[in-house]
């Protein structure tokens, strides 16, 4: 008689984690797209500052770009304003937005379940990967365009956006501050590239929905939103970060929006998480799910932005667009008074004070029927200010286009003298004029200064 005896079986363990995070690294690096954007963020940046920094016009309509020949910081500023507004987002859409989806459609999730044989495995390191390469382009654009900026011009003083002069080794710790700043948001729409990688499956609007969330929230910054809604924005914090370039810096509307764009990144990675689990592998022709993506994923985080918004209002004591008369005047002075020492400096003159100067501004909307606060191209303003030891009162026009993102540029309207031309003639020759054009900001979530 035999008896059959039962062998213990091997349990079947998951992969460890560290294997399959280099496997999904090496399959991102090995992708002849990937390859060629992450050789574009480390030399193209470069070669762009260097170039412009050279010409002689410059981009003057973008933040820091008309001081991009006074310095190598700036061009590493310009680079960071474009790529939060395009580049970041698309960069996101081909690295996260296509992580999960590239596995429906070449058909191997069976393959990959059997190898790792942990679906939570799988999506923590698809996670870490993209996180990974993400990093990568954005450690990329930021060196490559400070390196290309100092050796084009060198490392010299950054002005502010308030006129105030930031030394090479502030300038050059505040500019890593402020791209480390863009990491946030970029997050956030990282995680929604996740999110639409799981929910739409092989459908290629997995791949577009990150981009098309950065360009809806661009027409969103165009709007004369109030400002407790912009702060609410996913992408605001790639705005914010111009807060750092003025004294003292602005920081209730920078940290708003860090904590919202890592909300977004949290929530969106663990709705993703959540949709993950729960689909079935066997299906080999998954295209997502109309309900499952609006149930699972839209409302969720339109329940985050609202939520956002009444906490965001809760928290602040601003109301409307946050951009008001006496905001606008107390900025454009402060950044007058400093941009005026620079030109004194310029034609060596006597040095004074703001101090002593007693800068004043008094700015009017569209004229006395139209209210002075929100956005427009018809403010228009008129800086008062005194020279020591002289009872004459001096006095230069602007003409402000504020946007409604808080953004001004203030346009030199005369005395010719003074904010007339571009060009100064100094005792060393033409120089820029300071004053022709200021570049500012207002603090939309702070409360009215009286000026």
């Amino acid at each position: 008689m035999t008896v059959a005896v039962a062998t213990p079986r091997a349990a079947a363990h998951p992969a460890p984690m560290l294997r399959g995070f280099r496997f999904e690294l090496v399959k991102l690096l090995s992708q002849w797209r990937i390859r060629l954007v992450l050789l574009a963020c480390w030399v193209g940046p470069a070669i762009f500052v260097a170039v412009v920094s050279r010409q002689s016009s410059l981009p003057a309509d973008t933040v820091f770009g008309r001081w991009m020949h006074a310095t190598g910081w700036a061009g590493s500023l310009v680079v960071l304003a474009f790529s939060c507004t395009w580049a970041l987002p698309l960069l996101v859409s081909l690295v996260a937005g296509d992580v999960f989806a590239v596995e429906d459609r070449i058909g191997t999730w069976r393959h990959l379940l059997v190898a790792v044989r942990s679906p939570r495995r799988i999506f923590l390191t698809k996670a870490l990967a993209s996180l990974s390469v993400i990093l990568l382009l954005v450690a990329g654009l930021a060196i490559s365009s400070i390196v290309g900026g100092l050796a084009a011009v060198g490392s010299r003083t950054l002005v502010g956006l308030d006129g105030h002069p930031l030394p090479p080794g502030h300038a050059a710790g505040t500019v890593l501050l402020a791209w480390a700043c863009a990491l946030a948001p970029t997050l956030a729409f990282a995680a929604v590239g996740l999110l639409g990688s799981v929910a739409l499956g092989r459908s290629p609007m997995g791949l577009l929905i990150p981009a098309l969330l950065a360009l809806l929230l661009q027409v969103a910054q165009l709007l004369p939103l109030p400002a407790v809604v912009r702060a609410a924005l996913p992408s605001q914090a790639f705005l914010a970060w111009r807060g750092l370039f003025t004294d003292p810096a602005q920081t209730r509307p920078l940290v708003v929006g860090l904590a919202v764009s890592l909300a977004w990144a949290v929530a969106a990675t663990l709705l993703a998480y959540l949709l993950f689990m729960r689909r079935d592998f066997t299906d080999l022709t998954y295209d997502g799910s109309g309900r499952r993506v609006l149930v699972g994923a839209v409302l969720p985080l339109a329940a985050l932005f609202a939520i956002s918004v009444v906490a965001v209002g809760a928290a602040t004591p601003v109301g409307g667009s946050g951009i008001d008369k006496d905001k606008l005047q107390a900025s454009l002075a402060t950044s007058y008074a400093h941009l005026y020492r620079l030109q004194t400096a310029e034609f060596h003159r006597p040095a004074v004070t703001e101090a002593q100067l007693r800068t004043h501004a008094s700015c009017d909307k569209g004229g006395p029927l139209v209210d002075d606060h929100g956005p427009g191209n018809d403010w228009r303003c008129v800086v008062s200010w005194r020279l020591p030891g002289s009872t004459a009162v001096g006095q230069a026009v602007y003409q402000l286009d504020v946007t409604p993102d808080g953004r001004y540029v203030a346009d030199g309207d005369g005395p010719k003298e003074v904010n007339g031309y571009f060009l100064l003639a100094t005792p060393s020759g033409d120089a820029p004029n300071p004053l022709w054009q200021l570049d500012g900001t207002v603090d939309l979530l702070a409360s009215t200064s009286k000026g």
